[in-house]
């Protein structure tokens, strides 16, 4: 039986939990209707269903940034901080639209 395709996935994510950074290579995952934050060795940060999670564009940051709040705890997420050829806003836009998808919320 194959393996679900994940909903999103991007890797060279920077991840921050105010106020410091937790990973400048992260990965986040959509899959199965849980979310995944982790590190580039693939270690779990924080996971939930994505159902539980709340997420949306930063107002203090550049259009590749998106805010989450997961388990109560919130995070900065920055896309495409190690390929110069991901497009950071087009993923970021991406990420929220799987999240609303997978029915977290916007906030």
């Amino acid at each position: 039986m194959a393996m679900a395709e994940p909903e999103f996935r991007a890797t060279g994510v920077r991840i921050e939990r105010w106020p410091r950074s937790l990973t400048k290579a992260g990965q986040v995952l959509i899959k199965d209707g849980r979310l995944q934050l982790l590190t580039s060795y693939g270690r779990v940060i924080d996971s939930a269903p994505v159902r539980a999670v709340r997420a949306g564009k930063t107002w203090f940051s550049d259009e590749a940034s998106t805010a989450l709040t997961v388990n109560g705890k919130r995070y900065r997420l920055t896309m495409g901080q190690r390929d110069e050829e991901a497009d950071g806003s087009r993923l970021a836009g991406r990420f929220l639209k799987a999240v609303r998808g997978a029915g977290g919320s916007e906030g």
